[in-house]
């Protein structure tokens, strides 16, 4: 993780009943604290001489960790199939590393991980030319919303080779053309899929796939001295994400679901990782990590139903448990699992099951989301 007054900005704030969130000072806040000297919660130097591969490490996630791991001072490849936002990402990384005196080295290889042969170019330049390969982290992924019945065989596709055939191609490579005989650790991101994943089922499938994926490859490769897991991050903001949902509010209608009452940060996904790859995780393997500050703990199933509560389409009002607030447009109900915000596309106020958490009341002024594919 990387310590700094980030994090305060993803505190909660209250006024009244009504969650805000300013999110043009965390923009500032986060450009100031990149200037800073960050740290980690790591020794320094703790991946001196280690090799690593990022895949989507040009933003978000992927570059949060791809930083990290070069503070800790391993020699890190980001790839990516957008060539443009990855020589952006790396630039950033660069000044970064200019502004505080560090001469970790980071290298760029545009890959497309749908592709068979980009994958093993990516894998066998990073080998020829570090020597070594000693972590791979499987961020590469995309997905848009959709309900299911509007999803095309191609869109389909496109999902599930990008996030489990594009993760399944990552991992035989670095296998066959290096770990198999000098070991390694592969750390694989997903998402918190496990109760359904509306308007996403193509990507919640798929990472669902790389999760199993995830626990045979352990069992495969654990003689060769390989590690294999995977992080499930729950609500986690960045720029990257929000400009994916093009809509900021989806952020303020999770929060309240959420037992931090906070959303989570790229660099808590980020230290992670580096705890699965480090020393200290020797004996872990095969294992899904879920960073989401307990929301998984939470059942939203009665929500998933079309209509937004129950099979007869009425909202939540049967259980007396304390409830929650959320409003939103999503075609025919239903809700991010994992905590995220449940919806109805009346924009009707539905009240969220949320066993333990005190009343709350619907927000004076509620925003509507819009989300097109």
């Amino acid at each position: 993780m990387i310590i700094s007054e980030k994090q305060k900005l993803y505190e909660t704030s209250e006024t009244g009943s009504n969650t805000t969130l300013n999110f043009d000072i965390q923009r500032r806040m986060a450009a100031h604290v990149r200037s800073k000297l960050c740290s980690s919660v790591f020794r320094c130097g703790l991946f001196k001489n280690k090799v690593a591969i990022v895949s989507g490490g040009g933003t978000g996630i992927g570059k949060a960790i791809a930083t990290e791991l070069l503070y800790l001072g391993c020699k890190v490849v980001i790839a990516s199939r957008n060539a443009k936002k990855l020589e952006a990402g790396a630039e950033e990384i660069r000044t970064w590393l200019r502004a505080n005196n560090h001469d970790s080295e980071l290298h760029i290889i545009p890959c497309n991980i749908r592709k068979e042969e980009e994958v093993q170019n990516l894998i066998s330049t990073t080998v020829k030319n570090h020597g070594q390969l000693d972590f791979l982290v499987n961020n590469g992924g995309g997905q848009f919303l959709s309900p299911a019945k509007d999803i095309q065989l191609k869109g389909w596709n496109a999902v599930i080779e990008t996030n489990l055939t594009g993760t399944f191609l990552m991992c035989r490579e670095a296998y066959n053309q290096w770990m198999k005989d000098h070991g390694g650790a592969i750390v694989n991101i997903i998402a918190d899929m496990w109760k359904g994943f509306p308007m996403l089922s193509h990507t919640g499938a798929a990472r669902a796939g790389v999760d199993n994926l995830t626990k045979s490859l352990s069992l495969e490769w654990v003689h060769s001295g390989v590690r294999v897991n995977s992080v499930a991050p729950g609500v986690v903001y960045s720029e990257t994400a929000a400009a994916n949902y093009k809509d900021k509010n989806v952020f303020e209608l999770a929060k309240p679901l959420l037992p931090y009452h906070r959303l989570g940060t790229v660099e808590e996904i980020s230290s992670a990782v580096c705890f699965l790859l480090s020393p200290g995780a020797r004996f872990i393997t095969g294992e899904t990590v879920r960073i989401d500050g307990g929301a998984s703990n939470y059942s939203c199933h009665t929500l998933q139903i079309p209509g937004g509560g129950t099979a007869t389409g009425e909202a939540v009002t049967a259980v007396p448990r304390v409830f929650a607030w959320a409003r939103g447009v999503i075609p025919g109900g239903g809700s991010f699992c994992g905590g995220g915000p449940s919806l109805n596309d009346r924009g009707a106020w539905l009240r969220l099951e949320c066993p333990g958490r005190p009343p709350a009341d619907p927000p004076p002024a509620p925003v509507w989301c819009r989300y097109r594919s």
